[in-house]
């Protein structure tokens, strides 16, 4: 798969968040969600579609290709792992684990996360 920026790796997220049952989004529904401009979220869709994980028509709606959606899971997988850590480990409030959880799902590994998921999952076993 591609290397993404933490941006591009956001526009994957949202396209996700917004795609309820894989359905298309709308550029608009993008800047709403993520607070940008539409020429951000239009820059930023040429290069997820360069990269091959959206499909755009111009000025059309937006879908996720089979390996943008499968990046994107991992991303979104990622962002919801840490954020239940932050609040059901370290007991912090959901704003502040949700703002965090953004910024920290783009440093860690695969290989980070999976070591991750396998310790939360225990932990909150017990």
């Amino acid at each position: 798969m591609p290397d993404l920026t933490q941006s591009n790796e956001d526009y994957l997220e949202a396209i996700l968040e917004l795609s309820h049952n894989e359905e298309p989004v709308r550029s608009v529904d993008i800047a709403d969600h993520l607070k940008v401009s539409r020429a951000s979220v239009h820059k930023a869709v040429q290069l997820l579609q360069e990269a091959g994980l959206v499909d755009h028509a111009y000025y059309g709606q937006i879908n996720l290709t089979d390996v943008g959606h499968r990046r994107a899971k991992e991303i979104l997988q990622r962002h919801v792992m840490l954020r239940r850590f932050l609040t059901d480990v370290l007991e912090l409030d959901e704003a502040t684990a949700d703002q965090d959880a953004c910024r920290m799902e783009h440093a860690i590994s695969i290989k980070t996360r999976d070591h991750w998921l396998a310790w939360l999952e225990r932990f909150l076993e017990s």
